[in-house]
């Protein structure tokens, strides 16, 4: 757990629970709302919550040699995770655009 600042830690742990209290939130929002295109965003928004665990995943084991599989893990689910956003940020512009004034 060297590998990081206490203070880096803090961003790193802070920055997933603020992800994952906005999948939260965009989710209830999908309820509340009735509008089904916010809860696939929610679901559009994991591929990066998978991408940040792996990151802090790694730094908590001190960048183990043995666990390098986890960066292309982060990054491949940082990629994944833009598109899936891109595409569900596609969809609620769509859909609005479909709903009259």
């Amino acid at each position: 757990m060297h590998a990081l600042s206490i203070p880096t830690w803090i961003i790193h742990v802070s920055s997933v629970i603020e992800w994952l209290a906005a999948t939260w939130l965009v989710w209830t929002y999908g309820e509340v709302s009735g509008d089904r295109v916010w809860r696939v965003f929610s679901y559009a928004m994991l591929p990066s919550l998978v991408g940040a665990l792996s990151a802090c995943t790694w730094h908590f084991f001190d960048n183990t040699p043995s666990l390098d599989w986890l960066v292309t893990v982060q990054a491949s689910m940082t990629v994944l995770g833009n598109c899936t956003l891109c595409a569900a940020a596609w969809w609620i512009w769509r859909s609005s655009q479909k709903k009259p004034n």
